[in-house]
């Protein structure tokens, strides 16, 4: 009995153990919480006869979704239409994160430019983006497609077949199968192949010390897989024209004003503070690191790319997470603008069905999972990037 006594007291004294045990009871007391909130919510709606659960999920939806990357129909569920706005939100999400970084990459290096011009139009650049709300620039740039472009009518034939109206963009596109998609998979396949070869032969190659050609083994990997899936399926590759008629552009696909509007919006406006996220890293890099670089005759530009970027990468990726984090969750002020994002969508099924409570915790559950995704991949790459720099 004392043995055991003192070795419970050693577990309580144990900072691992008493950390561990504090998050579980925190958990569990979240959870038991919530699962008392639900009962008692669920117990009221039922007294005034108010529907609750997620049946509702498998009725037929009957609403229309102006632009989706996934294909709906309103005779599809709600279930489906509230996953064609997790798509269209991810999506556009997606480019604007993308957009941001490399404009962000480009202003925090010209904001520490030896050209003063430069250097004052970044910073103009980064005040007027960062002193203004997010939803005026949404306004702000819808206005300007809506009334600043010609109508569809008229639209500018800017090249062969591709029309810009104030309808949004229209290009030739691909008519797309479910074999596309497969051998698009097969192509993602075999990049991851081919980085993970490299990787391999680049490893052998430091600890043998010989040197061999990686460049036949690399586009082995990266070709195999798209190749063979051609082969199997063997698809149809069937263009859609775009062509102007009388009061609509038929074929070809479309770029509408929302969905340009809020990309537009979203990635200004974040690239304004991930432009500061860079200058700060650059500036966290030693002045010794450049005046040794160019010792050794490399370029400012090659400088920069090899030496000082990789260095600050430490100090940007944290608040880099952030910064994406904030992105995802500010397209929901897509609402606004009428772009079906997943609140649109999700504010559509609740005014339908009268279950508001299961829709909020249905967007609320996905924002919250998309924000644990991205911290868990940027705290992957952080922790790489560290022990590259050790």
């Amino acid at each position: 009995m004392r043995a055991d006594s003192m070795s419970g007291t050693r577990l309580l004294y144990n900072l691992r153990f008493r950390a561990i045990l504090y998050q579980v009871l925190a958990v569990g007391s979240i959870v038991l919480l919530g699962l008392y909130l639900f009962s008692n919510v669920s117990q009221k709606l039922a007294e005034q006869n108010i529907a609750t659960g997620f049946e509702y999920l498998s009725r037929e939806a009957g609403f229309v979704i102006s632009q989706t990357m996934l294909d709906y129909k309103p005779t599809d569920t709600y279930g489906r239409a509230i996953l064609a706005g997790i798509v269209n939100t991810i999506w556009v999400s997606a480019w604007s994160v993308v957009l941001a970084t490399l404009l962000g990459l480009v202003v925090g290096i010209a904001r520490l430019s030896r050209n003063p011009l430069l250097a004052l139009l970044a910073f103009v650049y980064v005040e007027a983006l960062r002193n203004v709300p997010l939803l005026l620039y949404l306004f702000l740039w819808y206005a300007l497609i809506v009334t600043g472009l010609p109508a569809v009518r008229e639209a500018w034939e800017v090249l062969p077949h591709v029309f810009v109206s104030n309808s949004g963009l229209t290009v030739p596109s691909l008519v797309w199968t479910r074999a596309h998609t497969i051998i698009f998979a097969a192509l993602v396949l075999g990049g991851v192949l081919a980085v993970a070869v490299h990787r391999r032969m680049t490893a052998e190659r430091i600890r043998t010390g010989r040197a061999r050609a990686t460049w036949p083994w690399v586009a082995s990997a990266l070709l195999i897989p798209p190749v063979l899936a051609l082969l199997i399926l063997q698809p149809e590759f069937t263009a859609s024209i775009p062509e102007k008629g009388r009061f609509r552009l038929t074929g070809g696909s479309q770029l509408t004003p929302e969905f340009t509007a809020l990309l537009v919006g979203l990635a200004l406006s974040a690239s304004a503070g991930i432009a500061e996220i860079v200058r700060s890293g650059i500036l966290s890099v030693r002045k010794g690191q450049w005046e040794a670089s160019r010792a050794l005759g490399l370029r400012d530009g090659l400088t920069m790319r090899l030496v000082v970027l990789p260095q600050a990468l430490r100090v940007i990726i944290p608040p880099l997470t952030s910064s994406y984090l904030s992105l995802f969750k500010n397209s929901s002020l897509a609402i606004a603008i009428g772009y079906p994002d997943l609140v649109m969508v999700s504010n559509t099924t609740m005014n339908q069905t009268g279950q508001a409570i299961e829709g909020i915790a249905i967007f609320m559950l996905v924002y919250l999972g998309l924000s644990i995704a991205i911290s868990l991949f940027m705290n992957w790459y952080n922790s790489r990037v560290a022990l590259k720099e050790r």
